[in-house]
Parts: structure tokens; sequence; C-alpha cells
């Protein structure tokens, strides 16, 4: 099992405080693109986070190591990405260590 980290970065510092309502429908298209990783249960935590130099997404997704390709393609078609609302970075952890395992 491999631990993915993708970092979604938004349009501008504020958009999780000031989204636009387009924008906010264009996030909720977002939250139902990634659904089937958290029935899954292979969600590990997902969600904007708020820094000293602005608003991002986090999304930590465990996987088969076989599966990373078709995850980075799954992100890739995500309506946040696809519309360029936002631009997205995508890691594999080197060591992942998840709670209770």
């Amino acid at each position: 099992m491999a631990t993915f980290v993708l970092r979604l970065i938004s349009p501008r510092p504020t958009f999780a405080l000031d989204a636009s309502s387009e924008e906010r429908e264009i996030m909720a298209r977002h939250a139902a693109h990634w659904q089937p990783y958290l029935d899954a249960g292979q969600m590990v935590v997902w969600g904007p986070i708020m820094g000293d130099a602005g608003s991002w997404g986090l999304t930590v997704i465990e996987a088969d190591d076989k599966d990373e390709q078709e995850l980075h393609s799954f992100a890739e078609a995500d309506p946040a990405v696809t519309t360029g609302t936002a631009t997205l970075e995508f890691g594999r952890m080197l060591t992942g260590v998840v709670r209770g395992r």
C-alpha cells in the first residue's frame, strides 16, 4: 500500500473565504469527483487548509502501488483542475505512517 499526497493550489490566497458562486459550484463538483475514494475508505484526510500564504487543498490517499498512474489521471480530471480554477501538485510519500496501523 502506498500513500499519495495531493495539493490543490487555489487561484488566490483568499479563495476559501471569498469564492464566487461559480467557483463554489466548481468546488462542489470537485468534492463529488473525489467521493469514490472516500466511499472506498482510501481517503486518509481531505479538505481545505488555511495557512500564512493563503488557502489550498490537501488530499492524502492510500492506494496500491500499481494504481499510481490511475490516481494521477483521476486527479488531473478533477473539475477544479480541468476548469482552470486550481492547479495540482501530486506526490508519493516515501514512507507513510497512518494512525491505527
